[in-house]
């Protein structure tokens, strides 16, 4: 019997308008009263979660939250830090040196400044309101070596961002976990973290086995949680390489699909 679902916000809980719909907030109420854990899994600071977390319910002593795709896990209620994996200022100055080589932006989380960016652009805006986040621009090589980054992003136009994945050296994504968590964000993170990672420890503090864990998304920083669960759920608007290594294929989030699975599954048997 699985007693921990970890959902994917943005292309899995949330539709297209960005909204949890009436079906998935009934089905996550109906898990809750039957004690299953419900963790949003995300790669949003917990200041661009916690409205959906207070809808939800998923606010007490024992809910928990995957922040920065896995950089992160926190008790909601409480704030304790679980689970923290970050990077440094040196990383991200070695990070945001490459961007500009590739003719990419790039974006970081400091655990000073909040979201910083060398350049101000039109994707700053859309993480900041995602987010609720200030934006600060500011020089990366002002950074001290070993400030606290929580994780760094490139950022671009889809074409262009495909074009700098394709010309990354090896010895980044070696250095770090490298996921995309949206066609215009590139993430990289320590490599400890990803989302795998932090719903292990979450389900390892509740003393909750892998097997007994249910993972849903549709994007690569998925993948890692995916795989650690013992069921792997894609959305049917997943990318391909994540239906591939998905055990079980459900319908998009514009049709409930999380709503669907908890019955399916944590409900029903």
């Amino acid at each position: 019997m699985y007693k921990l679902i970890a959902l994917d916000l943005d292309g899995t809980l949330l539709n297209s308008d960005k909204v949890i719909s009436a079906e998935n907030q009934h089905a996550i109420s109906l898990a809750k009263q039957a004690g299953k854990t419900v963790v949003l899994a995300s790669g949003r600071p917990i200041e661009g979660m916690l409205d959906k977390l207070n809808l939800l319910g998923i606010n007490g002593e024992n809910d928990f939250v995957l922040c920065y795709n896995g950089s992160m896990v926190k008790n909601v209620a409480t704030g304790d830090v679980i689970h923290q994996q970050i990077i440094n200022g040196a990383a991200a100055k070695k990070i945001a040196r490459k961007a500009k080589q590739l003719g990419v932006f790039v974006h970081a989380f400091s655990t000073k400044h909040g979201l910083i960016t060398t350049e101000h652009n039109p994707y700053t805006d859309i993480e900041a309101d995602i987010n609720g986040l200030e934006i600060t621009e500011m020089n990366f090589e002002a950074l001290e070596d070993d400030h606290p980054i929580i994780k760094v992003m490139m950022v671009a136009e889809p074409t262009v961002l495909d074009q700098a994945i394709a010309n990354l050296p090896v010895e980044l994504k070696e250095e770090f976990t490298v996921v995309q968590s949206a066609p215009f964000f590139l993430e990289f993170l320590n490599p400890l973290a990803n989302k795998g990672i932090g719903v292990a420890a979450i389900a390892e503090h509740l003393g909750i086995n892998a097997s007994e864990v249910i993972a849903m998304g549709d994007a690569e920083n998925d993948h890692h949680m995916l795989k650690y669960a013992g069921l792997g759920i894609a959305m049917e608007n997943a990318m391909e390489e994540t239906k591939q290594i998905a055990d079980h294929i459900t319908v998009s989030n514009n049709e409930h699909g999380v709503a669907v699975c908890i019955k399916q599954f944590m409900l029903e048997g």
